[in-house]
């Protein structure tokens, strides 16, 4: 009979944070740029350059750990970690290893069975990231791109609580809506904003005692972490079926081959050395100082979810899907404020916008339309101006160039037609045109209504009142 076995998983996540300059030096942290272009001699390490603390990642910090159930460390230091490559311009990182600013924190999340479970966040520390390597295969050589050395990063570190990989998704997805929400980070993973470490081991099922865990480096997409987690899980399995030991080491993730590889044996806090970094003081996090960033928190999803089944009374659905991301909830909120219309502006970005976002294959992140054109547009149909086929083809418009609509239809003479002689000599000629279709309607065939109705509404162009067509056709028909 073959073993039963348990997966345990515990997640580092870096962040970069949303700040204008970098942890330690007012170089610009914008992605892109030039290679080597946002760049000083502080993050690029050069002899007798002193960092000096961003105040800002010191606030983002607080807000993640308070928004995360942290404890925040009122006393809390920098540490210097030790090791050597080529990206790391001082030979050592500035984290903190001995005093961090958040610990002993939680977050909910819904398991696949539909219960609730907390995931424990063991500690969340400040750091700086490292730079860039980029290997050109033409030339045969690595070079080096400073650009990114000294963003600033938190690392969320969980404890191993997580038993599977949808676990591990449910856990990322909260994180991740919780940080966008406050504005901390834009967290997206192709852009390496938010980047997560997964240390996974397996044993037997029933088992108090944790295996022998790898850690794999470089996933950059909930479906890779995902693949990744299932692929060492099953590749752990293996070894241990066959009598074999599973060695502790870090290893990288191939998400086009689905294979993960070696990359060196897995380090403890001994191997980098760390020591208290002298050029930087400790900071001290005052009552008052916690309190301000407190207050200054906005709505997170689980409030304004419960919000918009209250105060906007939508379906529970429709609140799930406009607050999963931070960018669908804003237009909602802006929209509704101007036109005072909740359930249409939810139908709006439920029905036509998602249907271009994912065809476009866009984020709602990318959508660029502004709330007031949107709200115009409703405002556009409530009034008859023009009808719902119409809209749609304006709304496309909309999106793709954030074009004014009042203007737009006026401009291309798209306003209904609500005369009802030109209709009545229009619907007479239809009818006259069509006396099969007539002739199936008087026996009973109401999809030869619908004909009528079609061809009326191709010969004015789309632009006929569909409530007006449907009244003088079956009076007409009546006859």
């Amino acid at each position: 009979m073959s073993k039963e076995y348990e997966t345990v998983i515990g997640l580092e996540v870096h962040v970069e944070l949303a700040t204008k300059t970098k942890i330690f030096c007012g170089c610009s942290t914008a992605f892109g740029g030039a290679p080597n272009s946002h760049t000083c001699p502080v993050c690029t390490g050069m002899p007798g350059s002193l960092p000096v603390l961003n105040k800002q990642v010191v606030e983002y910090a607080m807000a993640v750990g308070l928004a995360t159930n942290c404890d925040i460390t009122k006393d809390c230091k920098f540490d210097r970690k030790n090791y050597f490559y080529p990206d790391n311009p001082q030979n050592y990182q500035i984290s903190q290893l001995y005093l961090p600013i958040c610990r002993n924190g939680k977050v909910e999340i819904e398991t696949e069975d539909g219960n609730k479970k907390f995931i424990g966040i063991h500690e969340i520390h400040m750091e700086e990231d490292a730079g860039k390597l980029v290997h050109d295969e033409w030339e045969d050589c690595s070079i080096v791109d400073f650009n990114r050395s000294g963003v600033p990063l938190i690392e969320i570190v969980s404890e191993p609580d997580m038993r599977s990989a949808e676990e591990v998704i449910a856990y990322l997805d909260k994180l991740r809506l919780i940080i966008q929400y406050l504005g901390a980070s834009d967290c997206k993973l192709q852009e390496g904003s938010m980047r997560a470490d997964v240390n996974l081991s397996v044993r037997e099922a029933g088992s108090t005692t944790f295996g022998t865990r790898t850690e794999m480096k470089n996933l950059n997409s909930f479906k890779a972490i995902a693949r990744a987690i299932e692929n060492e899980k099953n590749r752990q399995i293996d070894l241990i079926e066959a009598g074999e030991k599973v060695i502790q080491e870090t290893r990288r993730w191939d998400d086009t081959k689905e294979y993960s590889y070696a990359m060196r044996s897995k380090e403890d806090a001994q191997d980098y050395r760390y020591f208290p970094d002298p050029d930087l003081v400790p900071v001290h996090i005052s009552d008052e100082w916690i309190e301000r960033v407190k207050a200054a928190q906005p709505e997170l999803r689980t409030e304004k979810l419960a919000r918009y089944q209250s105060e906007f009374e939508l379906p529970a659905y429709d609140a799930e899907i406009l607050t999963g991301t931070k960018k669908l909830a804003d237009i909602f909120e802006a929209t509704t404020e101007i036109c005072g219309k909740p359930k249409k502006v939810s139908n709006w970005l439920m029905g036509e916008t998602m249907r271009l976002l994912k065809e476009k294959n866009m984020e709602p992140e990318d959508i660029r339309f502004s709330p007031v054109h949107l709200a115009d547009l409703i405002g556009l149909v409530d009034e008859g101006t023009i009808n719902s086929s119409v809209a749609k083809e304006v709304f496309e418009i909309i999106f793709d160039e954030d074009i004014d609509p009042k203007q737009y239809v006026e401009e291309k003479g798209l306003k209904t037609v609500n005369d009802a002689g030109a209709l009545r000599e229009t619907i007479e000629k239809i009818v006259n045109d069509n006396p099969k279709s007539v002739e199936d309607f008087h026996n009973g065939k109401e999809k030869a209504m619908g004909f009528l109705v079609g061809q009326t509404m191709k010969a004015m162009k789309g632009k006929a009142n569909p409530a007006m067509v449907n009244e003088i056709l079956r009076e007409l028909l009546s006859r």
